[in-house]
């Protein structure tokens, strides 16, 4: 094992966190390239009219505090990747759904579309059955039919804003976003650790939506 991720795996232990796949640590990387405060601003606020907003179920609005709400309820860190994969894979498609194929957000949403189908690559081995019963059926709410009732208007950027926070909460220390392991003494001391594999579901971006098998 790497000594810089021997040193990511002791911190989580400590904080009672688990650990992230390397593949899944690399894409979310790249997504908060894509996601740096400028793109944000100018793909999913400037390219579009003055208060223009995109219809999605109340379930696909994600916040740090609702994170922090299924945290105190004892869900796992595991369950809350595969909810938060979900629902902001969701709010990039609805998103695009909205935008002609020469609209200047266009391209920049395909390619979080790319980034996020890559990530259901990652966690195409695990069953909806392996995460809490509460996240699974959210997840089962965001992809039932005639879920449209329970719609909402938001911001684009403001779901683009909650995807990159809640992202950060949930892969920043295990993917060391934004943070660097420092002190030698901590990754000895940990450098035979391994940490827990986390569980997702099966995902993938098929004909612009994504599907739970």
């Amino acid at each position: 094992m790497q000594q810089g991720y021997a040193a990511v795996l002791c911190v989580l232990a400590v904080l009672g966190l688990e650990a992230a796949a390397p593949g899944e640590c690399e894409l979310t990387r790249l997504l908060q390239d894509k996601l740096q405060y400028e793109m944000r601003l100018q793909y999913m606020k400037h390219y579009f009219p003055i208060d223009y907003t995109v219809q999605v179920q109340y379930e696909e609005v994600l916040r740090p505090s609702n994170i922090t709400r299924l945290r105190n309820g004892t869900v796992s860190e595991a369950a809350l990747r595969y909810l938060w994969f979900h629902v902001s894979s969701q709010a990039v498609l609805r998103i695009r759904e909205v935008l002609p194929e020469k609209h200047p957000s266009w391209k920049y949403t395909q390619e979080l579309c790319q980034l996020f189908d890559a990530l259901g690559e990652e966690y195409s081995k695990y069953r909806q059955t392996d995460v809490e019963t509460v996240v699974a059926d959210l997840v089962k709410l965001i992809h039932s039919a005639g879920a449209e009732s329970r719609s909402k208007a938001v911001r684009p950027k403001a779901l683009m804003d909650n995807c990159l926070k809640v992202m950060r909460m949930l892969y920043g220390v295990p993917c060391e976003l934004g943070m660097r392991v420092a002190g030698s003494t901590l990754g000895n001391a940990c450098a035979t650790q391994e940490g827990p594999v986390p569980h997702y579901v099966t995902c993938s971006l098929s004909s612009g939506r994504w599907e739970s098998t």
